[in-house]
């Protein structure tokens, strides 16, 4: 007998933690019993044009043929099998792939959970890559605020230390070395003088720094900030001169989110370490990665412990390698350009009118994100309802109303996220 809605968000609400949520929850979530291209559809019957791409990872939608397909055929042939002692062609052909799309330099690839345990892998890579050297004084991380790196430990320690919920820990994690979040604007020219901070912060640190670590271009869950590609070049020539790692976390911002495959192209740079997670299996499977050059591998191989320290049980799993290669494939011809350009102009061109509402402070679009600033909190109870009656699917938080939607939605709907966002910055 099959279970009807009411009685699913019973269970629901008696059972299942959501995230960011208190337990019991003090909202109750929408069912959904279907997922299509670019809509949700509700155990009530609506259907909503997601937004959000399921967190930034469904980039091709829901039900794609092609990952489908990948999906059964694997399952088919194998669905696990351990990656210690053992290997096989999905992941093989994954790591390939992936050296061959990212920035030139990085040549191996240890594939992970999540895009928190990428953080952590990359973390301790550059730790041992400065034990192996001898320096185990080189222990502390150093990042610009507003950021975002995930909700594992680690990674909490590099997130903002006051604008987000990790605040919360503190006295608990590491702590890490701030400096102020870069200047605002894709396209602002970089400030000297903020260069310089960078430069003196370094040299103020640089016996106790194992590395740097940011989101290249685009701060996402700390704020959707966006900053020149200068500033990365600053970062890389400055962890040279001072003998610091340079990590990328590309999480959000790889295969083409930007614009570009990976954000850091538009500096035309390579971190010594980049993570990757979210869009790599096109939203169906968690996943991620974090890629090294050589040096790094072969300093770590020198060490007294020879090995990365760091297994994970479901590492390389078939199933979700085949996924990834699916989605892979289906940006190998470069479609998504196209279509990342059309959504940014779709983006810039309905979300034009919210610069004349009351209360909205900015209106930023950099390839397939539209942000709008609130100068308030966002009631999520009333986004939620507004946006929902617009037949969209977003996700606010803070005071920010955005969107991310996949590389597929067309025009019309494109539209009706846009719609839901003006509303939301409106009423809520």
């Amino acid at each position: 007998m099959e279970t009807s809605a009411a009685d699913l968000l019973a269970l629901d609400a008696a059972h299942v933690w959501h995230p960011y949520a208190p337990m019991p929850g003090r909202v109750a979530p929408l069912l959904v019993t279907e997922a299509s291209g670019v809509r949700l559809r509700l155990a009530d019957g609506r259907e909503l044009v997601d937004g959000m791409s399921s967190w930034w990872a469904a980039i091709h939608g829901y039900r794609h043929p092609v990952l489908d397909a990948a999906l059964t055929g694997q399952a088919g042939r194998m669905s696990h099998v351990m990656f210690g002692g053992l290997t096989h062609e999905p992941a093989i052909t994954l790591a390939k792939t992936l050296v061959d799309l990212t920035p030139e330099g990085l040549e191996h690839v240890f594939l992970c959970d999540s895009g928190s345990v990428s953080i952590e892998v990359a973390v301790k890579m550059c730790l041992q890559y400065q034990r192996s050297r001898g320096r185990t004084a080189k222990r502390r991380l150093l990042t610009w605020r507003g950021g975002y790196h995930g909700d594992t430990f680690t990674p909490m320690s590099v997130c903002d230390p006051d604008g987000g919920m990790h605040s919360l820990w503190r006295g608990v994690l590491p702590e890490q070395v701030f400096v102020p979040e870069p200047p605002a604007g894709f396209a602002t020219p970089p400030e000297q003088s903020y260069v310089d901070t960078l430069d003196a912060a370094l040299a103020e640190h640089a016996e106790e720094l194992a590395a740097v670590i940011v989101e290249p271009v685009v701060q996402g869950a700390g704020g959707m900030r966006f900053h020149h590609p200068g500033y990365l070049r600053a970062l890389r020539e400055l962890t040279r001169k001072h003998d610091v790692l340079l990590v990328f976390d590309e999480i959000a911002t790889g295969f083409g989110r930007t614009g570009r495959m990976f954000a850091a192209e538009h500096a035309g740079v390579t971190p010594d370490v980049l993570c990757l997670g979210k869009a790599l299996t096109g939203g169906y499977l968690t996943m991620a990665a974090a890629l090294c050059t050589p040096e790094v591998a072969e300093a770590i191989t020198r060490g007294e412990l020879p090995v990365l320290a760091h297994g994970p049980t479901f590492m390389g799993n078939p199933l979700v390698s085949a996924v990834a290669n699916a989605s892979l494939g289906l940006l190998a011809d470069g479609a998504w350009e196209a279509d990342v350009a059309r959504i940014e102009a779709g983006l810039r061109r309905g979300l034009a009118p919210a610069r004349d509402l009351p209360g909205v402070r900015d209106v930023r679009v950099l390839g397939a994100i539209g942000v709008l600033q609130l100068d308030h909190e966002v009631d999520l109870g009333v986004a939620t309802e507004v946006v929902t009656a617009k037949g969209a699917w977003l996700r606010p938080f803070r005071d920010l109303v955005y969107a991310m939607p996949p590389y597929v939605t067309g025009d019309d709907d494109l539209a009706v996220i846009t719609g839901a966002m003006l509303a939301a910055a409106e009423k809520a």
